[in-house]
């Protein structure tokens, strides 16, 4: 596995408008500041790419040197409102200043104002919500709410149907959900009630634009079956919007065939929406983009677009039922100030109208991401996402196969010219910059992405 250098290399300087590079690569800061922390920060090991975050302004990210990046990481798909927006700052500094900075999970004018725009804005099947601080906790509390549904027909009625790999969070439910083979021998076992799909990556229809994909769902089921899955114990099905690692969605009739398959047989469909809500995709929730109803939203990351909240939403009747708010509350559910900028942030969202822009700034994305495609046809396997989030998958131009290393250094070479990519570890480099970024700053950010990756294709 290729490992980024965090030692300080010797770069081209480079000025523009949105751009600047004047020291090394990782900066003095970066590598000063890395020695102190990692004596103490256990996860400092798991950071992507070497920066120092000093201070971030819309689409801008910069370091104590005076260097400069174009973000295309949104902080990892937070500030969908840009970085430090004025008005979720004006919201947080008029909590600030009240002052009320805790209150657990009662009462407060705020909390009753954010959720008011919340359930304003969101589908009628959102009727109620439990808020959080992580996005995990809002999958997790997903879990109990199914299992609490199906017991009310029969207490064997407790199975949950997820995908292979899906991204929930990093909480003990989240990896059943996931079931990664390796996160689970860690754990010592795995949940019995958990049964895992495939996911149906839109490359297996063989070329063919009329694969039957909802013949493809139904096959998938039988295998379950054959795993010795009762239809009739199905409490629900949790649903990640996309495929996380590579922003891919599904194929819109498997999961149309999955939500009638869901309603026929009584069982929940739960919508983890957190990498994708808030305006992300062009739509203001990325599950609208399959034409379905789920019962269950989950919602985090851009929700507040900056301080932690998540949310889960649903009708009343299901999200209250008798078990599920038994200490499903944590601290700081509710907090006043990660309400404040929630309530600033949705407003925002609303008044700008971000996921029609993040649908118009989509085409610029993907117009340039298509060429760059079929400029290096070679090197690049898929393009995938909608509005403004994307991912470009490599493969090795020899054998076909996914090529992480190249990506890693792809992701490098940005990073040394100013550009920042969400780094995953894998043949994937992910692209999500704030809705609100520049134009301009866009189209410099594809650039950027281009001469990137012909510099590290030559250099190979």
């Amino acid at each position: 596995m290729y490992k980024i250098s965090f030692k300080p290399q010797k770069v081209p300087q480079i000025r523009t408008k949105y751009r600047t590079i004047k020291t090394q690569i990782p900066s003095p800061s970066f590598h000063n500041l890395y020695r102190r922390l990692s004596k103490y920060d256990a996860a400092l090991k798991d950071v992507q790419l070497p920066i120092l975050w000093d201070k971030a302004e819309n689409s801008s990210v910069s370091d104590k040197d005076g260097n400069r990046w174009i973000d295309f990481t949104s902080s990892i798909f937070v500030t969908n409102s840009g970085h430090g927006n004025k008005e979720i700052k004006r919201g947080i500094i008029g909590q600030l200043n009240k002052p009320l900075l805790h209150s657990y999970i009662y009462p407060t004018e705020v909390k009753t104002e954010f959720l008011e725009e919340l359930i304003n804005i969101t589908p009628d099947f959102c009727e109620k919500a439990y808020l959080f601080s992580a996005g995990t906790e809002a999958t997790e509390c997903a879990l109990r709410i199914i299992r609490a549904y199906g017991q009310t027909f029969k207490k064997q009625r407790k199975v949950i149907v997820s995908f292979q790999g899906a991204m929930h969070g990093v909480t003990l439910g989240a990896e059943f959900l996931r079931g990664k083979p390796a996160a689970l021998e860690n754990i010592g076992y795995k949940d019995p009630y958990i049964y895992l799909l495939p996911f149906p990556l839109p490359w297996e229809n063989h070329g063919s634009k009329k694969y039957d994909w909802s013949a493809r769902f139904h096959q998938d089921m039988a295998v379950l079956k054959k795993q010795g899955l009762n239809f009739k114990d199905i409490a629900g099905f949790m649903v990640e919007t996309f495929r996380g690692w590579g922003a891919i969605f599904y194929p819109k009739a498997y999961i149309q065939e999955l939500a009638k398959f869901a309603r026929k047989n009584k069982s929940l469909v739960a919508i983890d929406d957190i990498q994708g809500g808030l305006g992300r995709t062009g739509k203001l929730f990325a599950y609208e983009h399959y034409s379905i109803k789920p019962d269950l939203l989950c919602l985090g990351k851009g929700l507040s677009g900056s301080l932690p909240m998540s949310a889960i939403l649903g009708r009343a009747k299901i999200v209250e039922l008798p078990g599920v708010g038994d200490n499903t509350h944590s601290t700081h559910s509710g907090n006043p100030l990660s309400c404040a900028a929630a309530l600033a942030n949705l407003r925002y969202i609303r008044k700008h109208k971000l996921a029609d822009t993040a649908r118009i700034k989509g085409r610029i994305l993907f117009g340039g991401l298509n060429k760059i495609k079929k400029k290096f046809s070679k090197r690049i396997s898929y393009i995938s996402g909608n509005g403004l989030i994307a991912a470009v998958l490599f493969k090795d131009p020899e054998t076909g196969k996914p090529d992480a290393e190249f990506t890693s250094r792809v992701c490098e070479r940005a990073m040394q010219k100013g550009l920042f990519l969400v780094h995953t570890w894998r043949e994937s480099i992910k692209i999500a910059p704030p809705l609100t970024i520049p134009v301009v700053a866009l189209k410099e950010g594809i650039k950027v992405l281009e001469e990137s990756i012909a510099e590290i294709d030559h250099e190979n």
